[in-house]
């Protein structure tokens, strides 16, 4: 019985403070792979957790899952709204990386903690609304 009530307080307590520190958070995007958005969510105030099927249902969307690796999970969203691709990844660097790799082919991405959506830039503003993140734009890398 102390067991669960335990666990009801400390889970209350964590919710209570998840939006404090979720508001708190810094906005500012990694200068070293591309421009970062300073529009704030007014709707988004907490960001979107790193899961394909809760950023999939914060959009509306009935995700498809494409991709299931050690390194990513992929899902395909196609909406009335416009077609995404939802990927989440279980540590940052790896989200980094694969932004890198993307970066040859241009283009915006919203991107999140452990989270990228890739879009056409309209609907990335709509996804934004409801999921946070910032939307970055890659650009192509300068021929030489």
């Amino acid at each position: 019985m102390v067991r669960k009530l335990s666990r009801g307080v400390a889970l209350a307590v964590g919710l209570g403070v998840l939006p404090l520190v979720a508001a708190c958070g810094g906005g500012g995007g990694d200068k070293g792979s591309g421009k970062a958005s300073t529009e704030s969510s007014p709707v988004a105030a907490v960001v979107a957790p790193a899961k394909v099927e809760v950023i999939a249902e914060l959009t509306g969307c009935e995700v498809k899952i494409r991709t299931e690796a050690e390194e990513l999970r992929e899902g395909v969203c196609q909406t009335s709204a416009g077609d995404y691709l939802i990927t989440t990844f279980p540590k940052d660097e790896l989200k980094e990386v694969w932004l890198e790799s993307a970066a040859i082919y241009g283009g915006k991405y919203l991107v999140g903690p452990r989270w990228a959506v890739s879009a056409k830039p309209d609907v990335l503003k709509q996804l934004k609304a409801k999921v946070g993140g910032t939307i970055r734009d890659l650009s192509q890398p300068s021929s030489s």
